[in-house]
């Protein structure tokens, strides 16, 4: 008879706890990265040209650069440090669109091709999808708020503006979606945000933005967080009351990642444009290859609180969401400019109606985020 393995409650007892018997030698950590476009300088190590992947376009040359790192302490987690912020109370003055075009506008590079939605992926990157929207209605539960059809479709397209769109990863865990309304300037959802119960000096843990990720690929770089505006702190996992109008902050970057994505321009919702089906919404699911893709669906309707005045609104739709795309900007085009405008981001979901969160106050973060940090 084979001897048995140790039972689990006794593994400290007959196997014990160990520690390091040695001191970490000088070590070399190696990333590998592979990266498009001309031959990487010289000067760096560990490049070699490999065949083109089927996300690259035909005529692009992809390199494998292994960067090594020496002297590098090993089995260590580094991270980027935590955001100072600024809380904007409810009572104050908000500045007006008129007086602050220039902030609230996009911009769209002439290095950038512009398409109004995003090329279907490719043969090789098509997945099934995992949850059935069109099932029979029965006795079976579905952890999704997909109203049947689902029109949501993954895609890898990198023009202009679904580069300005990409994965948020944070402190809290998890990650969310979000989309840059500015140089350095990234709308998300507050929910998302790990909040510091007693800030000193950070009131929110570190946050990593990652325009058109896809499957790990970073084709625009990754930005961090160093200021961080809200006007209300989002716990989740539920959304109630207030937060499901104030759902929104605007992070500010390290870098001016705008320079090569470009960005949206904001607009304070109109209750004039309910019904209207003028809205599209981009965001990284957990039921599409693990939030690991985007996806993107178009042409559906928002509704806006009547009763609430402009300043800061909840506007119910029917558009397909599940976690993951929260933070995901709800954006429309309008004829006389090159780039769409935000009015809302991505913030929770039931089995009647999805919601996002809008209105002048959070255009009002967006001007002053710009404003105090160009």
């Amino acid at each position: 008879m084979a001897e048995q393995p140790v039972p689990f409650e006794a593994l400290e007892q007959v196997v014990g706890v160990r520690e390091a018997l040695a001191p970490v030698p000088d070590a070399v950590i190696t990333t590998t990265l592979f990266l498009a476009g001309r031959e990487p300088a010289s000067e760096r190590t560990g490049v070699a040209e490999i065949s083109p992947t089927f996300v690259a376009a035909d005529d692009t040359r992809v390199f494998r650069v292994d960067l090594d790192t020496p002297r590098t302490a090993i089995g260590v987690h580094a991270f980027g440090q935590g955001v100072e912020g600024r809380e904007l109370p409810a009572r104050r003055r908000l500045l007006q669109e008129d007086d602050h075009g220039e902030a609230l506008s996009g911009f769209l590079p002439d290095h950038l091709a512009r398409r109004l939605r995003p090329e279907d992926l490719p043969r090789p990157l098509r997945t099934r999808v995992k949850v059935d929207a069109l099932a029979p209605v029965d006795d079976t539960k579905w952890a999704t708020t997909v109203f049947a059809p689902d029109e949501r479709a993954s895609f890898a397209d990198t023009a202009f503006p679904w580069c300005t769109t990409g994965r948020v990863e944070t402190s809290a865990g998890g990650w969310a979606s979000g989309a840059m309304v500015g140089p350095r300037h990234l709308l998300t959802c507050s929910h998302a945000i790990g909040w510091i119960a007693r800030p000193d000096p950070f009131v929110a843990g570190w946050i990593r933005f990652m325009p058109s990720s896809f499957d790990g690929s970073t084709p625009f770089g990754t930005a961090w967080g160093t200021h961080i505006y809200w006007e209300e702190q989002v716990e989740g996992p539920t959304i109630e009351g207030t937060e499901e109008r104030n759902d929104y902050v605007v992070v500010v970057l390290d870098r001016p990642l705008g320079e090569l994505t470009g960005w949206m321009g904001s607009r304070t919702y109109d209750d004039a444009w309910d019904g209207g089906t003028y809205w599209s919404h981009v965001g990284y699911p957990q039921d599409v290859s693990g939030g690991s893709r985007p996806t993107f669906q178009g042409g559906f309707a928002l509704d806006g609180d009547d009763d609430q005045a402009a300043t800061h609104q909840v506007l119910r739709h029917r558009a397909d969401v599940i976690p993951g795309q929260s933070g995901g900007p709800v954006f429309g085009w309008w004829a006389d400019e090159p780039w769409p405008r935000v009015v809302a981001d991505q913030s929770w979901q039931n089995v009647d109606s999805n919601g996002a969160s809008g209105g002048s106050r959070m255009v009002d973060l967006v001007i002053r985020a710009r404003t105090d940090h160009p």
